[in-house]
């Protein structure tokens, strides 16, 4: 057996012609991907010609992309210092930076590779072993763990994994546990693989790392939609690596669940993220001066009443010019999901608010360069790029200005399906609630809060003030012949290796294919990935066909050329 570090990264396939790097993708199956060629050329450990003698005529190396610790805490620095919403954590760094439009910013994040197998090879002797495949890759300058150990039997394999569990903290990259895989190639094809999973290899993960800490307070964010939720504010601790400072209480039922009071010292745990939760409550270290945590009267932010359903758990500020309910709509509204405005960060939105520079994002539409010369940290060429990307996102198709509305219970894929729908905004204000619930998967509760957010005045001022500043209210047509999953209806399972489950969702979409979080007697397929959870054992149960995701890929059937 042969064992690697887990490393926290994106999957990524880079291939080789005659010693020559000449295309990198996102997706590890070598046939179907985003390409990441101009990125990926920025990686300085990557060779673009490989050394040695023995040179294959084609090479195909997959991998992770992934960014070191050091790396990752400096970029996230640097983006809070902009005003730009940091990423959450490094695996999201790599990905952000590996599908950056310009190549100069992702060569600045400083990312690295690892090889981790091999998709194929022509014109040179294939290695035997994994062992071997690893040191024929130093050997043509591929970069590889410095972690990999060999081991015959289980016991050593796991006197290992517990010996390394502090260990890997010393490693300067995120890993969440360790890979063990049987090193012979002849015994992994004879070994094979499951729906779920090659049968010659398995992932042992890591517990998540725990800290014990002080909540020095509780303070309340109210977020786009008037959600009240309590975070708490920690005396500073390291956990897994990371000083932490921050958790979500996510809402009060919470709170009364921990029995969680200010000045509590609590245990809290981190799983790969950078906000860790409060996981237990240590009662026995109270002096008596920990103070309860009170449910607001009033919206900390603008101070009216706040209202709770009696079928929801959240407490809400039902105030709709609520300044941080505008700003936290503005943020989404300029998310990459949405109208994807990069550059407009939280730290440049809270500027532009709080100077009445806009008052909601229709306003956005109005800004000049003047106005961002104005603001903190600005220069010509950042203001002029802004002003770019405004202009750019008004060619956003109508789904993703759907999206970007903040409609309530109208996420990306219910927008899709209302563009596919109606084609066009002035159809989706025209229709009546009838109409809207007839359609497949937005049903009465939905259309009822579609109509009452198109009836309000404000948002007919801002759909006017959206067209004539030119945005784009069309949905494109989709081309028939391309639409080779059209009427048939996948659900997703488990952990995908060569894409991320948005990305998978996205391209069944394009192929005219809907994507269901349920499986039912009406689902066509289920697609599993790596360690799957119920949801195939309900497929299986119902007799729903299921695929790996190498066989969903080539369904798809995007041939690499």
């Amino acid at each position: 057996y042969i064992i690697e570090p887990k490393i926290d990264g994106l999957s990524c396939a880079i291939e080789y012609k005659n010693g020559i790097f000449f295309r990198a993708s996102t997706r590890g199956d070598g046939q179907t991907g985003e390409d990441v060629t101009p990125n990926v050329k920025t990686i300085k450990s990557l060779p673009l010609r490989l050394q040695g003698k023995k040179i294959p005529e084609y090479f195909e190396v997959r991998g992770e992309v992934f960014i070191d610790k050091k790396d990752f805490d400096f970029l996230r620095e640097e983006q809070i210092t902009k005003g730009i919403e940091p990423f959450a954590n490094p695996r999201n760094a790599a990905a952000g930076s590996l599908r950056q439009k310009d190549s100069n910013i992702t060569a600045k994040r400083k990312l690295k590779f690892y090889t981790h197998s091999y998709g194929s090879i022509e014109g040179a002797d294939k290695p035997l072993t994994h062992s071997d495949y690893l040191d024929y890759c130093a050997k043509l300058g591929i970069p590889i763990p410095a972690m990999r150990k060999i081991f015959k039997t289980s016991e050593e394999i796991i006197n290992f994994y517990n010996d390394y569990a502090n260990k890997r903290f010393q490693l300067p990259y995120e890993i969440d546990g360790l890979v063990i895989k049987v090193n012979s190639f002849s015994q992994q094809s004879f070994l094979g693989n499951t729906a779920k999973s090659p049968r010659w290899a398995i992932a042992f993960k890591y517990p998540a790392q725990q800290a014990t800490t002080l909540v020095e307070d509780v303070i309340f964010s109210i977020g786009r939609t008037g959600v009240i939720t309590p975070v708490a504010k920690l005396k500073p601790v390291k956990c897994a690596g990371v000083l932490i400072s921050n958790s979500t209480l996510h809402n009060f039922d919470e709170i009364e669940r921990l029995g969680l009071k200010v000045g509590d010292t609590v245990i809290i745990e981190r799983a790969g993220e950078v906000i860790p939760k409060v996981i237990k409550v240590v009662v026995s270290g109270r002096t008596g001066k920990e103070k309860e945590i009170l449910i607001p009267k009033f919206c900390p932010s603008c101070k009216k009443d706040i209202y709770k359903d009696i079928k929801e758990v959240a407490y809400k500020c039902l105030n709709p010019l609520c300044p941080a309910q505008i700003k936290r709509s503005i943020f989404h509204f300029v998310s990459r999901g949405a109208m994807n405005i990069d550059g407009l960060g939280e730290f440049i939105v809270e500027q532009l608010t709080d100077k009445k520079l806009i008052k909601n994002y229709a306003d956005i539409y109005d800004l000049k360069k003047e106005d961002l010369l104005g603001l903190d940290l600005f220069k010509d060429k950042r203001a002029n790029n802004i002003i770019g990307e405004i202009e750019k996102s008004k060619t956003q198709p109508l789904s993703k200005v759907l999206f970007a509305l903040g409609i309530k219970q109208v996420g990306e894929k219910n927008a899709l399906i209302l563009a596919d729908h109606y084609k066009n905004i002035q159809n989706i204000m025209k229709a009546d609630l009838e109409d809207l619930s007839q359609i497949d998967e937005i049903g009465p509760i939905i259309a009822q809060s579609i109509k009452e957010f198109f009836n309000r005045e404000e948002v007919k001022n801002i759909i006017n003030k959206f067209i004539a500043a030119g945005l784009n209210f069309q949905e494109p047509e989709k081309e028939e012949a391309n639409l080779k999953f059209s009427g048939k209806t996948f659900v997703f399972t488990g952990e995908l290796e060569s894409m991320s489950r948005s990305e998978a969702i996205n391209a069944l979409r394009e192929l005219g294919g809907k994507d269901s979080t349920s499986v039912s007697n009406k689902t066509s397929f289920v697609v599993a990935g790596n360690n799957p959870g119920s949801k195939f054992k309900k497929a299986e149960k119902l007799q729903v066909k299921i695929l790996t995701e190498k066989e969903f890929i080539e369904m798809m059937g995007t041939k690499r050329s």
